[in-house]
């Protein structure tokens, strides 16, 4: 079946930019383009081609979602492929989408690929993948990702003991909503006092026995049930859980309100899982409750909600859970991003502009802060002293301006009252406007090394900047 691709005009240029980043000698890119903005297509595009001219490509996944998502897409672009998955053997074609799981057992079978295409590529450090990675030493690697970074914020470059050598940035998250191929994110922050201080921190995150304890309080979960009927009832939703008993606690809470919730869980098996995706995607299911799943790789356009519940220190973590609101589909004009853990103040808005590097996420040298105005209850960078949405003055010496502040890993959100505040467009505008002000006014290196250090970006984002601008002045 000969079926043409039709790419978007900025997948076209990041093909072309991983050509180039091949030709320059580079085995290795990885491919950054945030959820929902193609990524599938753009692999399959060039596993179409791979295979035009003979070569092989060897598609990992580690779900059995994901690798039907990319078997359905390679079927859609006309891609003979065969899928190594339980349940299915190796076939001839050149092309195989396989799951990790299985395909670690199976390695002295498979013909050596030319190409293997690491999808999910943040996950590639872990001992299977680098087991079937090291087993291809010819093969050309492309990893691809929304969040370039491992889930504990380490790099995925070489350098920092990944395996990617170069960088290839697509659209930002604004970018692609301004181009109408994401929805907007409508922000409720919970001004629910939620104290942290004292829970642990395990693996890069905090210790879920210790946080299941705290998302568990009634008064948390049934705020989460509260604001979900406030303002997105019946649209479908996921929430996102810190366990298996929180999950359960959280469902229960739901359908005794009168929606109709099921937890959906790693656990499960292949098919119920699948049946409780198609019950939210058909609108028979109002919430999915996850528990370490739906986090990444998921396509289900219909969600229109993200409901936190699980406080993480992972940025990464965090982008893949809210990115799961934000596709596009019929009918559906913004997505609701409920907060009930504090992600939005400690990792920042999801459109927010970010620089992403093979470094991964730099220690930070001191924890960002932000404020909310109690006027109008915009979020705002925390140097703000008259809020830019209201012209209300903000006094640091009272609770008047209540702060969202962050110390190491620890943070705390120093707020009463249990509503969520919508942070309007006009409100994340104006935010947005007052931080790339503040970085206008920074003339020196110094200048911009105080923000870098304020906001918590990574090490060499001054530099970064002034190189920036001295191209632009060129």
């Amino acid at each position: 079946m000969n079926v043409n691709f039709s790419l978007r005009e900025y997948q076209t240029h990041d093909v072309d930019a991983l050509r180039h980043s091949y030709r320059r000698g580079r085995r290795a890119p990885l491919y950054t383009l945030p959820t929902g903005g193609g990524k599938t297509i753009v692999f399959c595009y060039i596993a179409k081609n791979a295979v035009n001219a003979g070569r092989r490509v060897l598609i990992l996944v580690h779900r059995a979602e994901l690798l039907r998502q990319a078997s359905r897409a390679l079927t859609t672009w006309g891609v003979p492929h065969g899928r190594i998955m339980p349940g299915e053997g190796l076939t001839g074609h050149h092309v195989q989408v396989a799951s990790v799981q299985t395909v670690v057992r199976r390695l002295a079978r498979i013909a050596a690929p030319d190409i293997v295409v690491v999808d999910e590529a943040h996950h590639a450090a872990a001992a299977t993948w680098q087991k079937i990675i090291d087993a291809y030493p010819r093969a050309r690697l492309l990893g691809v990702t929304a969040t370039p970074m491992r889930l504990d914020g380490k790099g995925l470059g070489v350098h920092a003991g990944g395996y990617f050598d170069d960088l290839i940035i697509g659209p930002s998250m604004q970018e692609l909503i301004t181009q109408g191929f994401l929805v907007p994110p409508r922000v409720f922050a919970s001004a629910r006092h939620l104290n942290l201080a004292g829970i642990a921190t395990r693996a890069g995150d905090y210790a879920r026995d210790q946080l299941e304890r705290v998302m568990s309080e009634r008064a948390i979960v049934g705020d989460a049930v509260e604001h979900y009927a406030r303002h997105c009832p019946g649209k479908p939703a996921i929430a996102f859980c810190v366990s298996l008993a929180h999950a359960d606690a959280v469902a229960q809470r739901f359908n005794a309100a009168g929606f109709r919730a099921r937890r959906i869980d790693g656990a499960m098996n292949d098919g119920d899982r699948l049946a409780v995706v198609n019950d939210l995607s058909s609108g028979n299911l109002d919430v999915m409750v996850s528990v370490d799943l739906v986090s990444e790789g998921f396509d289900v356009p219909v969600c229109a909600a993200a409901i936190m519940l699980r406080p993480t220190q992972s940025e990464g973590m965090y982008l893949q859970q809210v990115g799961r609101a934000l596709r596009p589909a019929p009918g559906k004009t913004s997505a609701f991003i409920l907060d009930h853990a504090g992600n939005c103040a400690r990792h920042g808005l999801p459109q927010d502009e970010r620089l992403w590097t093979l470094d991964g996420r730099a220690r930070r040298e001191a924890a960002p802060e932000v404020i909310q105005c109690p006027s109008c209850f915009a979020m705002l960078p925390a140097n703000t002293r008259v809020c830019p949405e209201c012209e209300n003055t903000l006094d640091f010496s009272t609770i008047d301006a209540q702060r969202i502040t962050g110390a190491g890993n620890m943070r705390t959100v120093e707020q009463v009252d249990g509503t969520l505040i919508e942070l309007t467009p006009e409100m994340i505008e104006a935010r947005r406007r007052a931080r790339a002000a503040e970085v206008g006014r920074a003339q020196t290196l110094d200048d911009l090394r105080v923000i870098e250090r304020a906001r918590g970006y990574r090490r060499g984002w001054a530099e970064h900047v002034l190189r920036a601008r001295g191209r632009r002045t060129a």
